[in-house]
């Protein structure tokens, strides 16, 4: 971009610009103001808006409210934008006004801009193509941004629902491959009585997949936009058809059923849906911290610690220690799953901040939903890819630990009662030997019935 200026004027008076930015004076004042943090309007956001401003021009055309050629050209910059060639045009910090005013401004400006140079006019002169007038004509930034986060949010979950089903099938894999491979259970880090690694595994893939069904579930909360209800949700300026026919634009163009709200009031003064949305996103990082974890203590050793699996070599762990190996993939996603529920405090709180008629914290709502759900795609598909598949078991390690826990008492106290039971662990314990070894020795049953009862497979 050009280092040179041109110089633009709003309500408030002139003001610079650099030469070959499409943005105008608006979007200048709030990248002036706002200018705090590195943080800066997600992608997802970006295209949404363009979803929403070239199918509300071709709307307007069709209702004889937009001249044809103008509409054109606004259609072709928002084609431009939704694919992403202008996102450097983008530049407003995060955190701005509440509304997102300054967003949407952003967008209307370098549509209009971009269009306007397309129609063979110079940049800055917001004619024939004006950015309030034209490509922002029936809408407000009330409704246009609920509306962007919405689609938004929509449109990366259902990316989020692809990668999650990518986890959940590669811990399935996992599961059917170690389904003859026994092993000692763990409850309070204690031992526990036997199970199956693969059943172990298949509990992670089960939380994979509710999950998935949970995120499923709120999606047609966010497939309601509240377009059409301007300022308060009463649809001043806005023609009765337009957002009908703009959303219905909308949903054909992504493949997504989007309609508009039943309450237009609601889905203004109100985000709920971003709160329930990452509800469910804190719900699955929970989940994958559960999961990372367990990992990790599986993995632990390899022979100083439980050692059952072995986790994919990927990196040298230490600096000093020759060979060291660390869990790395885990380790991250235990740190994305801290991040990610972090996020679910300031989504809460931007949910309460919605005084009346409208809610202020909309462009922190949108950065927050939106880099989650964007982390947790990313983080589940490495996961799955760099971790999960390259798992491999250690049967003789499980059987050994088998064998040592006072945990394989557990059979004998049906037949020779709990306290005689307690009494064989205590002893194996003080004398540091197996519960066989000690049961034979005391002959508390007959060998064969003693050797089916120890049986790890029988308890299975």
């Amino acid at each position: 971009m050009s280092n040179s200026e041109r110089y633009e004027s709003d309500s408030m008076g002139e003001v610079a610009i650099p030469g070959r930015a499409y943005w105008g004076a608006q979007t200048q004042r709030a990248v002036a103001n706002f200018g705090v943090s590195e943080l800066r309007i997600p992608e997802a956001m970006i295209r949404a808006m363009a979803y929403i401003k070239k199918n509300a021009a071709k709307t307007n055309a069709e209702l004889g409210l937009l001249e044809s050629r103008l509409a054109d050209a606004i259609t072709r910059a928002g084609d431009e934008v939704s694919a992403g060639e202008h996102d450097e045009q983008f530049p407003i910090d995060v955190f701005q006004t509440g509304s997102g005013t300054s967003w949407n401004m952003n967008i209307n400006e370098v549509l209009a801009n971009r269009a306007n140079e397309l129609l063979g006019e110079p940049l800055g002169t917001r004619s024939p193509v004006h950015p309030n007038d034209h490509v922002n004509r029936g809408q407000s930034s009330n409704d246009v941004i609920p509306t962007a986060i919405q689609i938004a949010n929509r449109l990366e979950a259902e990316r989020l629902l692809e990668a999650i089903e990518t986890l959940r099938s590669a811990l399935r894999a996992k599961s059917e491959e170690f389904a003859d491979i026994v092993k000692l259970g763990r409850t309070h880090l204690q031992d526990a009585v036997p199970m199956t690694l693969g059943q172990e595994f298949g509990a992670f893939a089960e939380q994979a997949a509710k999950s998935a069904a949970r995120l499923a579930a709120a999606l047609p909360r966010l497939e309601e936009l509240p377009l059409g209800g301007t300022a308060v949700g009463t649809g001043i300026n806005c023609a009765p058809e337009f957002a009908p026919r703009t959303i219905a634009a909308v949903a054909e163009e992504t493949g997504v059923p989007f309609r508009q709200a039943d309450c237009l009031f609601e889905g203004i003064a109100a985000r709920d849906a971003q709160v329930e949305l990452m509800g469910v996103l804190n719900t699955y990082a929970t989940s994958l911290m559960k999961i990372a974890n367990d990992l990790r203590l599986l993995a632990s050793g390899p022979r100083g610690a439980l050692g059952e699996i072995t986790l994919p070599s990927l990196q040298p762990g230490s600096s000093i220690m020759p060979g060291k190996v660390n869990p790395v993939i885990p380790e991250m996603i235990i740190q994305v799953a801290a991040h990610v529920s972090g996020k679910l405090v300031s989504v809460t709180i931007g949910g309460q901040n919605a005084p009346l008629e409208l809610n202020i914290m909309q462009p922190l709502l949108a950065y927050e939903t939106l880099s989650a759900l964007r982390l947790l795609s990313n983080s589940s598909i490495a996961f799955a890819e760099r971790c999960i598949t390259g798992i491999k078991a250690d049967p003789l390690r499980c059987e050994y630990w088998i064998e040592w826990s006072l945990a394989l008492v557990t059979p004998l106290a049906l037949e020779i009662g709990y306290d005689r039971a307690s009494q064989l662990a205590y002893r194996a314990f003080r004398e540091q030997r197996t519960i066989r070894e000690v049961a034979q020795e005391e002959k508390v049953l007959p060998e064969e019935r003693l050797s089916e009862l120890l049986d790890p497979r029988k308890m299975l």
